[in-house]
């Protein structure tokens, strides 16, 4: 199985990490790309480690970056076989990080954007390590009529969307929250007016708060 790595940031506190958030990158991507976002998460917790794993595969649909699973054809079915594909090489990414710092899942949150977030809420919702909060931003629900039945974990889902996003629209992370309501998930969906296919200062407050609550106790 292929071994993920990426960038790494230390808490911010210059203490031991107690919690890790996990930051996954979109399709053409690598880790850097979301490495950024942790100052900007450090204040809400300076005690978190954070880490950006680059994806496995070189992106078959451009000659630079990285890809979780081919999106070269779009059948809903087809690209489901290959997020179920590199799951367990991420959720075994997840346990050796955990390990290393001496955490548990309780203390793990899964960030995603984009594809990263089609397999944020794979793994998180339906694998084998049990994170204390999911954040998807720009993305998307796989398989949501098979969620009820196949669900292992129910921590509390972020979904932030651009009402302009023309590469994933918005209406995705509409039928993912409707999937995670009856699926008794806890979910807040942020929807922003113009914002295209990208984070922007509301999705980062958005995903403060979200980490602060998801790490309170």
């Amino acid at each position: 199985m292929t071994r993920l790595d990426g960038p790494r940031i230390a808490p911010a506190s210059g203490r031991p990490p107690r919690q890790l958030v996990a930051l996954l990158h979109g399709l053409g991507a690598d880790g850097t790309d979301l490495a950024g976002l942790a100052p900007d998460w450090a204040a809400a917790l300076p005690d978190a480690a954070f880490v950006a794993p680059d994806a496995p595969f070189p992106c078959d649909m451009a000659p630079y970056g990285r890809q979780w699973f081919s999106l070269q054809d779009r059948d809903p079915q087809v690209m489901a076989q290959g997020l179920r594909g590199v799951a367990p090489m991420v959720e075994a990414f997840l346990r050796d990080e955990l390990a290393a710092l001496g955490l548990g899942s309780e203390a793990l949150a899964i960030m995603g954007f984009s594809q990263g977030a089609m397999t944020a809420l794979h793994v998180g919702l339906r694998g084998g390590v049990a994170p204390a909060a999911i954040l998807a931003f720009s993305g998307a629900m796989l398989s949501p009529e098979t969620l009820a039945a196949e669900i292992t974990a129910r921590p509390p889902v972020l979904l932030v969307h651009g009402e302009a996003d023309g590469v994933v629209p918005a209406w995705t992370s509409r039928m993912a929250e409707t999937a995670l309501r009856a699926a008794a998930v806890p979910v807040e969906a942020i929807f922003v007016p113009g914002l295209d296919h990208g984070i922007d200062g509301t999705g980062i407050a958005a995903g403060a708060r979200a980490l602060r609550a998801a790490f309170a106790g």
